[in-house]
């Protein structure tokens, strides 16, 4: 079933203030908006698993916020030191892997991981000092921080109004 203009109108309202709001779509079976308070964004999955592929995939949008993150704390921390940093590109990739072939994993060796494989280039007059710091910075980017902490989800039922 679509979402009604006037629906979407009063969902995007109502988002914001740090909350977002996923909501069905209509457009095929996993067709979903994504709000914000100011955007909309789609996500659906692909074709190959019954999806209109309409947008990014849950993982494509997760990689899309670590590789939107790395580039902006890159960029902030090039302009507060004066680097010659002009542009960063970043190329992101995920996949599971068995526990024992992660050499720095500590979980049961039989289990499958989360990886993700992140290839930064930066553009810019910058020498290899430079260059290794930024690196390291870009281990310091909030979502970076965030996928590898422990993170509690707290889940509530709300009633239909």
């Amino acid at each position: 079933m679509a979402i009604h203009p006037r629906e979407l109108a009063d969902l995007q309202s109502t988002a914001g203030n740090g909350w977002i709001i996923v909501t069905d779509s209509g457009d095929g079976p996993y067709g979903q908006l994504v709000l914000d308070g100011r955007h909309v964004l789609t996500a659906d999955e692909p074709a190959s698993v019954g999806g209109r592929d309409g947008g990014p995939g849950p993982y494509e949008l997760l990689l899309s916020a670590l590789g939107a993150c790395t580039s902006m704390t890159l960029r902030m921390y090039a302009q507060r030191k004066g680097l010659p940093l002009e542009r960063v590109l970043v190329r992101l990739k995920h996949s599971k892997v068995h526990a024992e072939d992660c050499a720095t994993c500590e979980e049961s060796k039989t289990a499958l991981l989360d990886h993700i494989d992140r290839q930064i280039e930066l553009f810019g007059a910058l020498d290899d000092a430079q260059r290794a710091k930024l690196l390291e910075i870009a281990d310091k980017c909030p979502v970076h921080r965030t996928l590898e902490a422990r993170t509690h989800i707290r889940t509530q039922l709300v009633p239909n109004a």
